[in-house]
């Protein structure tokens, strides 16, 4: 656990080494990235969210603003990680070639960093929330609840697609696109029920549907998330990271050969 928290901070600090801002452009890039969307969907196309309970309100181009920012803390976390994972090992031979060395651990201090990101982000989340909203529910302490079982499953992912990429270099270039994927046809921007009635069961197919409806609910909206979808979702997370260690482990043994 010493080894990974302090390559978690080695990767945080490095990120950010030789800046002129340092560590405050953890603070600053969830704020641009929220102007932009605000602007493009907000303003430009006017995008705005249902009240819940309340199909003829809508909610404001700055509550609208708050609700878009905490889908994308979801996706950012899913997407660093993901993004990265086909490079890791290629990106660290020198830890490959140490026997000594537990590389299983790479995609771990990858999210670990990404995790970081995302806990900043969600400080700045939750000020503009009170500054919008006026109040800060008391779901927001069950936030970590709704993130664990993403975080296992983006290990999982991270992990196959690390090997993957060791011995598939073009790995990186198809996951780009399937990740910017993954957030148009998640949640972030659009709401479940303005989907047609027959296809919103198939939009939790998406690995970032129950997070973001989840996150979004226990942050915002003081409402307590869907336990039997949770449940769902943690039992397939687990799954998909045993598999992907599994398929790590077995695949590691030619890593050297390959690098």
């Amino acid at each position: 656990m010493t080894l990974i928290l302090s390559l978690i901070r080695r990767e945080v600090v490095g990120r950010y080494r030789g800046s002129v801002l340092g560590l405050l452009w953890s603070f600053l890039n969830p704020l641009f990235m929220l102007a932009v969307y605000t602007f493009v969907f907000g303003v430009v196309m006017k995008s705005r969210w249902t009240v819940p309970d309340q199909p003829n309100a809508q909610h404001s181009t700055g509550e609208f603003a708050v609700i878009l920012f905490c889908g994308l803390i979801v996706f950012q976390f899913f997407a660093e990680v993901v993004s990265l994972a086909p490079g890791l090992i290629v990106g660290n031979t020198s830890y490959v070639k140490k026997i000594v060395f537990p590389i299983q651990i790479l995609p771990v201090v990858s999210a670990g960093a990404a995790l970081f990101h995302a806990a900043i982000s969600l400080l700045v989340l939750l000020v503009f929330a009170y500054i919008v909203f006026g109040s800060i529910p008391l779901t927001v302490v069950l936030a970590p609840v709704i993130f664990a079982p993403l975080i296992v499953l983006v290990l999982g992912i991270a992990w196959t697609l690390a090997s993957i990429g060791v011995y598939f270099r073009d790995m990186s270039q198809i996951v780009a696109p399937l990740v910017t994927a993954t957030l148009f046809l998640s949640p972030v921007f659009f709401q479940r029920t303005a989907l047609p009635s027959w296809l919103q069961p198939w939009l939790s197919l998406n690995p970032l549907a129950i997070p973001v409806e989840s996150f979004r609910n226990v942050v915002i909206f003081g409402v307590q998330p869907s336990w039997a979808a949770l449940g769902r979702y943690s039992l397939l997370a687990a799954a998909v990271a045993f598999l992907g260690y599994q398929f790590f482990q077995k695949t590691r043994r030619g890593f050297a050969d390959v690098l």
